[in-house]
């Protein structure tokens, strides 16, 4: 949980040629324990905080932007270091460039970020405890159901460019 205001929280890749900023507290953070995150992390599940792009603010270096599959068969955007590859950020098609899945991991201090919910958790390892003050879903979720208020008003905000970007690839 965050503890009073905490932000900005500055984070980057390993090498510290890519850094960046996040201004303001995230719209949620998922656990996800999906096989594709898994795969993509190396690691047991991807711990993301969802932002608007507009909040997070590039200090150095510019990510390289790689198209990656995923499991819609729609791909997503990873925003990698062009040095040592960490991935710093995904942007996947339903929000487009819109919304980051910022990488938790590469926080400076990711600690002020734990998950707001566990997603696809079907496809946990089974060896992973699962907090039982978190709420978990088996796959997806929907978002009226878990996100705050204040984070529901910041997405109908942002709404209209995401629906833009959508029609951007219905159209182009």
């Amino acid at each position: 949980m965050v503890v009073g205001n905490i932000f900005p929280l500055d984070g980057g890749c390993a090498c510290r040629v890519v850094r960046y900023r996040v201004l303001r507290q995230p719209l949620f953070v998922n656990c996800c324990h999906c096989r594709w995150c898994q795969r993509e992390s190396g690691a047991s599940f991807a711990l993301n905080a969802l932002i608007e792009a507009d909040y997070v603010v590039h200090l150095s270096a510019e990510p390289e932007v790689i198209d990656t599959p995923s499991s819609t068969g729609q791909g997503q955007k990873i925003a990698r270091c062009p040095k040592c590859r960490v991935a710093i950020w995904s942007n996947y098609v339903g929000a487009g460039p819109v919304i980051r899945f910022v990488r938790v991991g590469t926080l400076d201090a990711p600690d002020h970020l734990p998950p707001d919910i566990h997603i696809f958790t079907s496809s946990r390892q089974p060896w992973v405890q699962l907090p039982a003050d978190v709420p978990s879903v088996p796959e997806y979720y929907d978002l009226e159901s878990y996100w705050p208020s204040e984070s529901l008003a910041r997405r109908r905000v942002v709404l209209p460019k995401i629906e833009a970007y959508q029609a951007s690839l219905r159209d182009g």
